[in-house]
């Protein structure tokens, strides 16, 4: 197993392989039950490291070491220093990009256990930086709820800081930190987040409701259309079906309501209709056609939560790998 085809979880897994039993279990002792069982996984997984992958891994995790305590301990500026001296400008660059990305998907871990209407009475009077900020350290669903609840003109806004964010110095995440914590003081640190960016967007637009959906795209296609575009591209819309083949629309389909189907249908392109229809039973279709021609009155609003509970059984089904969501042949599938 080559490491650079190794995930930091990987590695971590291989320090403690490497570590031995008995102080493997120690580690284990400082970490959450999650992180346990993940790392127990990867161990199991790993299989027949060479003498200079292992060595490799050792050196990696040496050095991080090395830089966080001296990060720690005498801040950004002076590590940078010290290790530019130790290993040259631009391995220190590295050890320093590795350390403050590692800081900063630990921040506001505590945000995990809060609960968002709590969280939205303490950041829907600051500023749209801050709270782009913090929305980045939140879970997708919590950040599409107080997104949701935010002024129409702050959600755009923060929406668009998400999107540019790639790193806070330390010293505002620690003020940011600090004074939400003593706000939030009852919650307890919990899982480690990743944080910010078009894919984190794309994750929260996942969660969002139809309606809230059309309206930031609806803003953004004027306002930035290469980001609406970019968060499309990593987005499942119920319009995607289409891209799906018949045996995962089949598979899909088992699993919704009849009913959800019925009124999704309402106002699907024929396109949609077709892919849907082709892979049912004659009895199926007849079925779902009449109910759809006495369906009269239908508020858009039912449509668009019943499409958006249909393409909840579908990310659903794809989280657990039963099926495999490719967007109009762009990502490559390896049988």
């Amino acid at each position: 197993m080559a490491t650079v085809t190794m995930t930091p979880v990987m590695k971590a897994a291989a320090v403690l392989i490497a570590l031995g039993r008995e102080n493997a279990s120690e580690v284990y002792k400082f970490l959450h039950e999650e992180e346990v069982e993940e790392l127990s996984f990867h161990i199991s997984r790993i299989d027949g490291l060479s003498s200079e992958e292992l060595d490799e891994i050792m050196n990696d995790f040496y050095e991080m070491c090395i830089t966080q305590k001296i990060v720690t301990e005498g801040g950004e500026t002076y590590a940078r220093d010290i290790l530019e001296k130790a290993f040259g400008p631009q391995k220190a660059l590295q050890l320093m990009d590795k350390i403050i990305r590692s800081g900063r998907t630990k921040a506001f871990e505590f945000l995990r256990k809060a609960d968002y209407k709590n969280l939205l009475m303490i950041v829907q009077n600051e500023y749209p930086q801050t709270i782009a900020l913090i929305l980045s350290h939140c879970s997708a669903d919590m950040a599409s709820q107080i997104i949701v609840e935010l002024p129409k003109d702050i959600q755009i806004e923060v929406f668009q800081r998400i999107s540019n964010l790639d790193r806070a110095s330390p010293e505002v995440i620690n003020i940011v930190e600090n004074i939400l914590r003593s706000k939030l003081d009852s919650m307890s640190s919990v899982d480690v987040m990743e944080a910010g960016g078009v894919s984190y967007l794309a994750d929260i637009m996942n969660h969002v409701d139809r309606r809230t959906e059309k309206y930031i795209f609806d803003e953004l296609n004027d306002t930035n259309p290469e980001l609406a575009d970019q968060i499309k591209k990593l987005m499942f819309v119920f319009e995607d079906i289409v891209y799906l083949d018949n045996m995962e629309i089949q598979f899909f389909l088992r699993e919704c309501d009849t009913k959800d189907i019925t009124v999704a249908l309402k106002s699907a392109s024929e396109e949609i209709t077709n892919a849907i229809f082709s892979n049912m039973s004659q009895r199926q279709q007849e079925t779902i056609r009449t109910d759809m021609m006495y369906l009269h009155n239908v508020r858009m609003r039912d449509v668009e939560e019943a499409q958006q509970r249909i393409v909840a059984v579908i990310r659903r089904l794809e989280e657990s790998g039963e099926i495999v969501i490719s967007k109009g042949g762009k990502d490559e599938i390896i049988a």
